[in-house]
């Protein structure tokens, strides 16, 4: 550090042997992090002159301040994605940066850079924004025309077929799949590999599509489809957020038990999963821990610490509920 070089949030994180996250909560005072950690961050960003000043950072840097945000149109229904955009404003706080939420595509936004959450391939909007030439970084890859400077992902398809595994361990021989068509990456993933599992032991592979937007009706009209086939099926994974608990009256009204008679489980895990009656198995997406991931990565893409085309890994996780347990 020269003698004429503003101490960063970067230099007080590693003065201070934290990390730059941790050091970002000790000063704003949020966060898990404990009293003997935050002082001694608050110490060294005392010994070492920082100054979060971040409206002179930005004029410094001739910037905006601003980052834009866009996801896809099914939002305010959504517990993922609010949770997703919670993640990435409280990561763009950390950083002193606003969030603006782009909901059109007719002009270029005002904006550093872009966070772009699931993209669907069919999105007109996201196809502009990944053209603008603006550093992007997009929840899992975009399946459409164009690539990011930066993708955060997650092993989806791994994380699938341990879910099938512990369905057939616990007695399936018939599942069967709803998913939300192919058009974003997460949606195309569960997909293949769902049918990739069947294929590999030989079951049929059962499976309704329905809009990545799909209502509840659409969803309860494919899982009626599937409860109508002959054999039945033992086993139903649901991968549109909020279905497998939306679906579970429907269930009972064609007199089968979930957890009993047929397994249930989810594609994306949240408090309605959680208080179903059973509580219902699901993957654990963690979507504000995502947003913030994302959010990460585009500031180091814009302050040069990071390459483009770096790709990060977001873990996930399989919880097992009462659904699958017979």
């Amino acid at each position: 550090m020269r003698a004429d070089e503003p101490a960063t949030l970067l230099m007080v994180a590693k003065t201070a042997g934290v990390s730059k996250t941790t050091a970002s909560d000790a000063l704003r005072g949020s966060g898990r992090v404990s009293a003997q950690t935050k002082a001694r961050v608050l110490e060294v960003a005392d010994a070492l002159g920082y100054v979060p000043n971040g409206s002179a950072r930005h004029l410094r840097r001739a910037s905006t301040g601003t980052i834009g945000l866009h996801v896809p149109d099914v939002l305010t229904r959504s517990v993922y994605y609010m949770a997703f955009v919670f993640g990435v404003v409280q990561r763009a706080a950390d950083n002193d940066y606003d969030v603006t939420l782009i909901t059109s595509g007719r002009r270029t936004p005002r904006v550093d850079g872009l966070v772009l959450g699931d993209p669907l391939a069919d999105d007109p909007i996201a196809a502009k924004l990944m053209g603008t030439g603006l550093p992007t970084v997009t929840c899992e890859r975009f399946p459409g025309t164009g690539r990011a400077d930066g993708v955060v992902r997650s092993e989806h398809a791994e994380t699938i077929g341990a879910l099938m595994d512990h369905l057939r361990a616990n007695g399936a021989a018939r599942p069967a799949l709803i998913v939300a068509g192919d058009v974003s990456d997460w949606a195309a993933t569960v997909h293949g590999s769902f049918r990739a599992w069947c294929a590999r032991h030989a079951v049929e592979a059962l499976v309704r599509t329905v809009p990545f937007d799909g209502s509840p009706q659409e969803v309860r009209r494919a899982a009626r489809e599937l409860l109508a086939l002959r054999p039945r099926i033992d086993a139903l994974v649901c991968g549109p957020a909020g279905a497998a608990a939306d679906l579970v009256p429907l269930l009972r009204e064609e007199g089968r038990a979930p957890g009993r008679d047929l397994l249930l489980a989810s594609c994306v895990d949240s408090q309605a999963m959680q208080l179903a009656d059973p509580p219902i198995t699901a993957i654990d997406l963690r979507p504000r821990e995502a947003g913030a991931r994302c959010a990460e990565l585009l500031f180091e893409l814009l302050s040069g610490q990071s390459p483009a085309g770096t790709e990060r890994v977001h873990p996930v996780e399989l919880v097992v509920r009462a659904s699958s347990r017979p």
